[in-house]
């Protein structure tokens, strides 16, 4: 059975960096397309970004551009966020997912396998 597993959440202050990482567990991790979305207390769960299976088109939220980098290494069966000049308002749990689809999706539904996510929270 796949599964995806995050890991390298934690406090920081604003304008400080964290490194998320998903690994996959079993599966051809190159053919799907991978994400990360987020979820703030009391809300919805958001789109951040996404990759598509070779790793050359990436799609970002509008809240995050120039912020984040999404990354992966199929060899390693991982993708990974690099969050830079983290503010507040990123405080969330953050999920990795995969979708079957071709391209860069950004809607939740088209992702069929969720990790247990991971919480990050950045400090005033």
């Amino acid at each position: 059975q796949v599964q995806l597993v995050e890991s390298g959440g934690g406090l920081v202050q604003a304008g400080g960096s964290l490194r998320l990482s998903c690994v996959a567990s079993g599966g051809s991790f190159n053919l799907y397309v991978m994400g990360w979305f987020r979820q703030a207390p009391g809300k919805e769960r958001e789109f951040v970004a996404t990759i598509d299976r070779s790793g050359g088109s990436t799609t970002y939220a509008d809240s995050v551009k120039g912020r984040f980098t999404i990354s992966r290494d199929n060899a390693k069966n991982t993708v990974y966020l690099q969050m830079d000049g983290l503010k507040p308002e990123d405080t969330a749990v953050y999920f990795c997912a995969r979708s079957w689809l071709t391209g860069v999706p950004t809607t939740t539904r088209v992702y069929d396998l969720w990790g247990q996510g991971t919480q990050v929270t950045v400090s005033s």
